[in-house]
């Protein structure tokens, strides 16, 4: 006979989900036979699938041990190397691990990513802390392949919880910093546009038609001229590209953006300003902590090679505005060596697996 006791990281999982995890080598239709015929019992009475499971409850399995926890012969493959000097580390405690994520690093494999991605590289510094309870430590919330900024990563399956109604109900606070096309008119005013739902099927746009979807992002200039403005922008709603399709939609697209963005603009910024990645940065986080739920403000400097960007397109940063040191990398900035050769419009090459709302 098998016995577990629930805890705290379990508490509110669903038995079926919680017995083929502990059990990962029994089929299915096996878990859901032996708690039909009753050898599954919580706290000794009859259980059933969906019931939820609660803290201290204990779970006991009829059986002979040895023949439930056998395991099937398998090789997996080993994790593939990153970069632990690619990690910076904003603030790390039991629940969470807040990280400065970097331009051009994915959150999750996809889209002809295979490793080398924020997955990875968390659980390497994690190391066997990675895994507790069977949880293993994962992003709260995704950012764009090419975006840089906050990102918080759960430690534990109630963190994970905490932060999925957090940021479904939009509970947290995101600021941005970007750098846009031309010299807004308003130095500050809220895009109330509705974007078009990102992942709506072929099908169901031809049954229902466009599904448009609310969005709003408010911004403040910082800094602009004749040719660019720097901007702080808050975001009200979580859509696909959302602070990317709407300066896109109002004429004033993201410096760099290979989707969205305006080609020959950017490829004039890449030969004057030495612009080789978006221009997008996750700069502050506020959020409910998922234990004690006191409200917390992460921030994350702005990278060195954006405010060499800013110097040589004579624009000032504002005080206001703190500025890390540029990290190596193929996405620093490079001063120009003069004209630049001509060159085709930039492929889209983001992970749509890993899309957010930047």
């Amino acid at each position: 006979m098998l016995e577990f006791r629930i805890s705290e990281d379990d508490n509110g999982l669903r038995l079926d989900k919680f017995l083929r995890r502990t059990l990962p080598n029994m089929p299915t239709s096996h878990v859901f036979k032996m708690i039909r015929v009753k050898k599954v019992r919580v706290n000794g009475k009859r259980a059933k699938p969906e019931q939820h499971l609660a803290k201290d409850d204990v779970i006991t399995i009829r059986g002979d041990e040895a023949a439930l926890r056998q395991e099937r012969e398998h090789t997996r493959p080993p994790p593939p190397p990153v970069d632990l000097n690619d990690l910076v580390v904003l603030h790390e405690d039991d629940w969470l691990l807040i990280i400065d994520k970097p331009s051009g690093m994915a959150v999750h494999t996809g889209s002809g990513i295979t490793g080398g991605t924020v997955v990875d590289l968390v659980r390497a510094y994690l190391g066997p802390k990675a895994t507790r309870n069977g949880f293993t430590a994962s992003p709260a919330h995704r950012l764009d392949r090419d975006t840089s900024g906050v990102l918080v990563v759960a430690k534990r399956r109630p963190a994970m919880v905490h932060f999925t109604e957090v940021f479904t109900k939009h509970l947290a606070k995101k600021q941005y910093l970007v750098l846009v096309k031309g010299k807004l008119q308003q130095t500050s005013g809220l895009i109330d546009l509705p974007l078009s739902e990102h992942q709506q099927t072929a099908e169901s746009r031809s049954r229902r038609g466009v599904n448009m979807q609310e969005a709003r992002t408010r911004y403040t200039v910082l800094a602009q001229n004749s040719q660019v403005a720097f901007v702080s922008c808050t975001i009200e709603t979580g859509r696909t590209h959302q602070i990317r399709r709407h300066f896109a939609a109002i004429g004033h697209p993201v410096a760099g953006d290979p989707k969205h963005g305006d080609f020959p603009f950017n490829r004039d910024l890449k030969a004057k300003l030495g612009l080789t990645r978006l221009f997008l940065h996750s700069t502050r986080l506020e959020f409910p902590h998922p234990e004690g739920k006191q409200r917390m403000v992460i921030a994350a400097p702005l990278p060195g090679e954006l405010a060499e960007v800013l110097k040589r397109a004579a624009v000032v940063i504002p005080a206001s505005v703190q500025v890390a040191e540029a990290r190596a990398g193929a996405h620093a900035a490079k001063a120009p060596r003069g004209p630049a050769n001509k060159t085709t419009e930039p492929e889209d090459d983001e992970d749509d697996a890993d899309e957010s709302e930047a």
